[in-house]
């Protein structure tokens, strides 16, 4: 025995000495040593032969290829990681340059290319498909087109490039009339595209070729750090969560990953993917419930559990210009934390939709933090859609986002949602049961709709299925939260809690909240303060910060509140569980939105717990 205890040491030692830097640079060479004298020329080369523990050092410059991890780190602490050279800006693109365009007539140029360009996958032949897809009646590739780095508009007709229409109803109106339209035959694709006066022979014109530019081609390679690279141009499909989600940068059914410091920008559709592996069966659940049930009885079969699959980390990232996500995961983000990340401008061009589209979209968050995220203009700023049980949502900043800031749909709770900043016209869209709302601020309405579909909950901290239920709506608790009326009530979405008025759905907890500028009131609730305050809420951007303008009510500390803890919220009744944190310790929200301590004998409703009267500006981002 104690033989074989030191050998196993010295096994360990040895894989520890083993441990080493490789280094890429754009004068390197793959036949090098990959030293930081000798560096290699890809990445690729570097993660083809990395071990446990090593760490691959790329230098400045753009590397145009899809990154496959060969293999991961063995634990936490055993990883394998890229990172960018401290100081030094690294792109990894999607794309290729393209040049030799042809002039058609006025700002059109055209450009053809042999299909042997593309190897053996052509984004100008592939087409976004999919479960839950919607394509409005047209095709789209998952190819793109951009000029100096900007993303121009794929166009379902050829003439829609000789004569661009500008779109005054999406955010970039100018930009909309920059367009591009492919076609193919055997031999060659041809792309025509209308850069308004720019020469793209003279310009930065480039497209998408790949599919991905970090991701791995099998399942269960785990423990990757990613760190501090700016990744764009990626040619992904559609992501549904009854199929292999390919991102940007993903993860494909592994464990461990940290994904952080990156700027991540235009993936046809999605950055960053948590997501489920690929099998016979993607894309064939006839968009229905039930499909999505037999998803998920095959992923326990492949070890979806907490031991295999999820514990991600992804902070501290830029997400924009993606056409349907920022961060998505079906059932791979388990136990993860998703922390400080700026994702905004997502789905801005509206030319596909479907009912995977969100800045944030995670089915299964079991066990799952979102802290301190700022997600605007997104379309839908975080949907949380089946079996976000455990999940602890807290500390985010959401405005301007088309649908509405938080959707959670087909959930049985328990989880909370503390301490947030809901600013746009659709605060929440509720098809659940089962949550904790506190100390949030809500300046738009909010919308209650039981669901007859049959989704499933679990046993604590588990991903096995406990039960499936229909969702009755209700079961929730409202403490401590600010409602501010005056945006246009129509559709079942009011203001303040009038939507959770309704009779039939299980019974709501409701104290200690303030209602501002006409919000509903909720009927029976004893201790609240109605304010005719209008607070006259604006997000103001300064020098790449954001600022929060509020006008408070000197009597908002009047209201008598408690603090909010997990014995007082009780169970959640579908899987009679209680409200803990996302880690699965006894709850107290003693912290407001900036961290300062709370005053836990009488805690100030909604985020902040330090407010003064009057006009107030506060840093929030």
């Amino acid at each position: 025995m104690y033989r074989l205890l030191i050998v196993l040491v010295a096994m360990l030692l040895t894989i520890r000495t083993s441990a080493k830097e490789h280094h890429v640079a754009k004068n390197g060479n793959d036949s090098h040593s990959g030293t930081n004298e000798a560096p290699f020329l890809t990445i690729q080369t570097a993660a083809n032969i990395a071990q446990p523990g090593d760490v691959i050092i790329v230098h400045e410059g753009t590397y145009r290829e899809w990154i496959k991890p060969a293999m991961g780190g063995n634990s936490d602490s055993e990883r394998i990681a890229y990172q960018a050279a401290v100081g030094e800006k690294v792109e990894i693109k999607g794309s290729e340059i393209v040049t030799g365009w042809e002039k058609v007539i006025g700002s059109v140029w055209r450009v053809s290319l042999p299909n042997t360009f593309f190897g053996n996958f052509n984004p100008y032949k592939d087409l976004i498909h999919g479960d839950w897809f919607d394509s409005r009646n047209r095709i789209h590739h998952t190819g793109e087109v951009y000029l100096n780095g900007k993303s121009l508009w794929e166009m379902a007709l050829i003439e829609e490039v000789f004569n661009p229409k500008e779109r005054n109803d999406r955010l970039d109106p100018k930009g909309s009339t920059y367009t591009w339209f492919c076609e193919s035959n055997k031999e060659s694709t041809f792309i025509y595209a209308n850069f308004q006066g720019a020469d793209p022979n003279k310009d930065l014109v480039e497209i998408n070729v790949r599919k991905s530019c970090f991701y791995p081609v099998k399942t269960g390679v785990n423990y990757i750090t990613v760190h501090g690279f700016y990744m764009s141009h990626a040619a992904t499909n559609w992501a549904p969560p009854t199929a292999e989600q390919v991102g940007l940068i993903g993860t494909n059914w592994s464990k461990g990953w940290i994904i952080e410091n990156n700027f991540i920008s235009d993936s046809k559709c999605s950055g960053i993917t948590l997501g489920k592996y690929g099998d016979e069966f993607d894309n064939k659940s006839q968009d229905a419930a039930e499909g999505y049930v037999e998803t998920i009885n095959r992923a326990l079969k492949r070890g979806w559990n907490k031991d295999n699959i999820g514990n991600h980390i992804v902070r501290n990232n830029t997400i924009t210009n993606c056409e349907q996500t920022g961060i998505c995961g079906s059932l791979g983000a388990i136990f993860s934390i998703i922390e400080k990340n700026n994702i905004y401008n997502i789905s801005v061009k509206h030319l596909f939709g479907g009912a995977e589209i969100a800045g944030i979209k995670f089915h299964a968050a079991i066990d799952v933090l979102i802290k301190n995220n700022r997600l605007s203009r997104c379309g839908r700023g975080l949907w949380l859609d089946w079996m976000a049980q455990g999940t602890q949502v807290t500390g985010n900043l959401f405005y301007n986002n088309d649908w509405d800031d938080l959707f959670v749909e087909v959930n049985h709770g328990p989880f909370l949602v503390e301490n947030n900043i809901f600013l746009s016209k659709l605060s929440l869209q509720d098809w659940s049961e089962g949550g904790t709302y506190a100390h949030n601020l809500f300046a738009g309405n909010l919308s209650l709709s039981p669901q007859g579909r049959l989704t499933p909950y679990h046993p604590a901290h588990s991903t096995i299925i406990a039960g499936l239920k229909n969702t009755k709506g209700g079961d929730d608790r409202f403490f401590n939260n600010i409602f501010v009326g005056g945006v246009e009530q129509k559709d079942n979405r009011w203001s303040g809690l009038k939507s959770y008025m309704k009779t039939e759905i299980i019974s709501v907890a409701v104290d200690g909240n303030i209602y501002m500028n006409g919000a509903n009131l909720f009927i029976g609730e004893k201790n609240y303060l109605e304010s005719p305050v209008n607070p006259e809420i604006k997000i103001v951007e300064k020098d790449s910060s954001y600022y929060l303008e509020i006008t408070n009510d000197k009597k908002i500390k009047e209201v008598k509140t408690q603090k909010v803890t997990t014995e007082r919220l009780g169970l959640a009744v579908i899987p009679n569980l209680p409200f803990l944190t996302f880690d699965g310790k006894p709850l107290t929200i003693d912290k407001d939105f900036f961290g300062n301590k709370r005053n836990i004998k009488k805690p100030t409703p909604g985020p902040f717990e330090i407010i003064k009267e009057g006009n107030v500006v506060l840093k929030v981002w």
